[in-house]
């Protein structure tokens, strides 16, 4: 196979390089707010369509789990062939599957077309963040741009809940996805114009095998958590599952070690900065998902708040979310990574410790200063988290770093969705708020993670080795 050998692209203007974050910046707009903005619409696509909450799950996780599989495969996709081609696809894929969500006939239908989102949104998240390495190659001014990213993100991300309601109440469930066409009709304009094309010096060979086994990793382990409630912990149809999960991840450990240029390369977990970044990375996304689907079926199931006003109540996450995301930033810049990680960690436990004795009457304002705690430790975590990653590899290994992390995240958010519905799928309205307790002692459990690992955030030597050369 013959690799392409780019050239060095000439350096872009301060315009045409904060035009580029700005177009990667809508297209992360995208991939977050697809990521919350059905949990808030759940009870409405239920009624719609005809389910219960455990199938529910399924139209979130959907997205996210086929998110999470295929992020580095398509960030070495996008090496090889060129990012800006890669994205394009992507966009296009998103679009088209964002229709058909919109026309869903049933629950089937909605999950597989959420499923071929995922696809799209795969070829978008880490795209979009090799885009800006490419185009911002200096450090102090790349930090930045990270945290623009990383705030843009992280309000798409709590704004999703807010913006749900609101198309919930205006024009049905059906609008969250119709809402996806203008911008992705933008997107794709505003690619063409702008965005150069860029590849990796020397791009990575695809690895089908440990492809294969990473999604059926991951699709298994949060397929059990998702099942467990209706079929029974201990049920023979739930052992098996434990024992696919545990096989599956065991080859994707054992193929992964053999191979000369695996989908994700061992040694670069040798890094703790690396490890404790994809590590972050689970426990920030666990909370917040855990967080937005726990609150959205007790407002709207136990206090009977509608889509909107339950959507409106996270709206301190979204303010604290824009707020500090852009701050944690420049901290990083000025001082690395390790301080903002800390401030994450802090304001998540203390999130997460105000709702653990949560009872059917508790104070909203006593939601509402959670919800700001969780926003404010969201907006602090996702700029060290990647500026760490992306530290810790060489610049043409950037589009691997931000797939193994926008793995890492979308992991988390597919787990949180499993871990909190696995907690409720089956109580009563009236009894959602004492078993949710468990929930938000697993936020604060992920919050003091942060701060475990905090510790650890700053990058060591950077990761210099490029994978060996291709057997002939």
């Amino acid at each position: 196979m013959t690799t392409p050998t780019p050239t060095a692209p000439p350096p872009l203007s301060a315009r045409r390089r904060r035009t580029v974050l700005a177009v990667c910046c809508l297209s992360m707009f995208l991939v977050g707010l697809d990521t919350t903005i059905v949990n808030v619409g759940l009870p409405a696509i239920g009624r719609g369509l005809g389910v219960g909450t455990h199938g529910l799950e399924w139209t979130v996780d959907a997205y996210t789990l086929v998110l999470a599989g295929l992020l580095i495969s398509s960030g070495a996709l996008a090496d090889r062939f060129g990012r800006r081609r890669v994205f394009r696809i992507g966009l296009v894929l998103f679009g088209v599957a964002s229709l058909a969500c919109a026309l869903a006939p049933s629950l089937g239908t909605l999950v597989a077309a959420r499923a071929v989102q995922g696809i799209g949104a795969s070829m978008l998240s880490p795209v979009a963040l090799a885009i800006v390495v490419s185009a911002i190659p200096d450090p102090r001014e790349r930090a930045r741009a990270i945290g623009v990213w990383a705030s843009v993100f992280g309000l798409s991300m709590a704004a999703g809940p807010v913006t749900g309601g609101f198309l919930i109440e205006a024009l049905g469930w059906r609008s969250m996805f119709w809402i996806n066409a203008p911008v992705v009709v933008a997107a794709l304009v505003l690619t063409a114009l702008f965005v150069p094309e860029s590849r990796a010096r020397r791009a990575q060979r695809l690895d089908l095998p440990g492809q294969v086994l990473l999604s059926l990793a991951i699709g298994v382990s949060v397929g059990t958590l998702i099942e467990g409630p209706r079929v029974g912990w201990t049920s023979p149809v739930a052992l098996a599952m434990y024992a696919s999960t545990a096989a599956v991840t065991f080859a994707f450990v054992h193929v992964e070690s053999r191979r000369q240029e695996p989908l994700i390369d061992p040694r670069l977990f040798r890094n703790p900065a690396f490890t404790s970044a994809v590590l972050a990375a689970v426990a920030v996304f666990v909370a917040l998902n855990v967080a937005l689907l726990l609150n959205t079926l007790y407002l709207q199931q136990t206090r009977d708040w509608s889509p909107l006003a339950a959507g409106t109540a996270t709206l301190p996450m979204a303010f604290g979310a824009t707020v500090c995301a852009p701050w944690s930033g420049r901290l990083v810049g000025r001082t690395g990574p390790r301080l903002p990680l800390a401030l994450a960690g802090g304001f998540l436990t203390a999130g997460g410790l105000i709702l653990t004795g949560l009872e059917q009457d508790t104070s909203v304002l006593l939601l509402l200063l959670s919800y700001l705690l969780i926003g404010i430790g969201f907006g602090f975590a996702n700029a060290p988290i990647t500026n760490t990653a992306i530290s810790a590899l060489p610049p043409a290994r950037a589009a691997v770093a931000g797939g193994i992390t926008s793995s890492a995240r979308q992991f988390g958010a597919a787990l949180g969705i499993a871990l909190a519905g696995a907690l409720v799928a089956t109580t009563a309205p009236d009894h959602l708020a004492h078993a949710s307790r468990p929930g938000w002692a697993l936020v604060a459990a992920c919050g003091t993670l942060l701060l475990l690992l905090a510790h650890a955030a700053r990058p060591k030597k950077r990761l210099t080795h490029s994978a060996p050369a291709p057997a002939k």
